[in-house]
């Protein structure tokens, strides 16, 4: 059965198309079939798959608006090792046109219904605000997985992401649950990083991850050679985290290994 998770935070530079790109990079690994969409109008999920933007002929904006097909715009078979929907710039017309479109908040999930379940996993890497794009794909999805920099404007934004997604599960997706939060750039010999990471298991209790992704210099470095760090240095404390967040989120959701 497939899992849609939606991965976000309204606050930029957290980590989340690293966690994106890495752990679906690592679930691909493990041999589950991985789709990821770039549906962040930067797209930095789509370059650090490897997939050169100015090559790209069709991207999501065009798939979301009914303009293309899901196989004329999915990429498949990257060099991270997952199929995309690719995304640039353009998809922030998307998000304009959506507004006046009938059941604009479910443009993706109509477009993932009769795709998504190809796939074990469908990771979505969301934009970082609380806009269209990010309702469309909570709206879309299982689960949230919710990467936190330890840092003392950590928790600012979570209330605000909450409250979104008790009003996405109130009137759009009922099941939607948070698979759970996951601490990102995370330097335990900082006083700051403790104290958030305490603040974050007695808030959300269970739902933090016991593995940690730590700043690590080849993790920072394999975006720009479009490649996941698994793919890049795969012994690398980077690499190494997200094998052991993989395992840990496969645990959570008691799925069996992928065959």
């Amino acid at each position: 059965m497939t899992r849609i998770i939606a991965i976000t935070n309204q606050k930029g530079g957290v980590g989340k198309t690293t966690t994106c790109v890495n752990l679906g990079a690592t679930l691909s690994e493990m041999g589950y079939g991985v789709l990821v969409i770039d549906f962040d109008p930067q797209g930095n999920a789509t370059s650090g798959s490897g997939v050169e933007k100015r090559h790209i002929q069709h991207d999501v904006r065009g798939l979301l608006l009914g303009e293309h097909s899901f196989r004329e715009t999915c990429v498949m078979g990257t060099a991270a090792g997952y199929d995309l929907l690719p995304s640039d710039i353009q998809l922030t017309e998307a998000e304009v046109a959506l507004i006046s479109m009938p059941a604009a908040q479910s443009r993706l999930k109509t477009m993932l219904a009769e795709q998504a379940g190809s796939y074990d996993f469908v990771l979505i890497d969301c934009p970082p605000a609380l806009s269209m794009l990010t309702i469309n794909g909570l709206v879309a999805a299982d689960g949230v997985i919710i990467p936190v920099q330890c840092e003392f404007y950590a928790l600012e934004g979570i209330a605000a992401l909450i409250e979104t997604i008790e009003q996405v599960r109130a009137s759009h997706n009922p099941s939607l649950q948070i698979d759970g939060v996951l601490r990102t750039m995370y330097d335990p010999r900082t006083s700051l990083t403790r104290q958030v990471s305490v603040q974050l298991e007695q808030f959300f209790d269970d739902k933090v991850f016991k593995t940690v992704i730590p700043r690590n210099v080849r993790l920072a470095e394999a975006p720009s050679h479009g490649l996941p760090v698994l793919r890049y240095d795969r012994l690398s404390k980077g690499a190494l985290s997200y094998l052991a967040l993989a395992s840990e989120l496969r645990k959570r959701l008691k799925l069996k290994k992928a065959a």
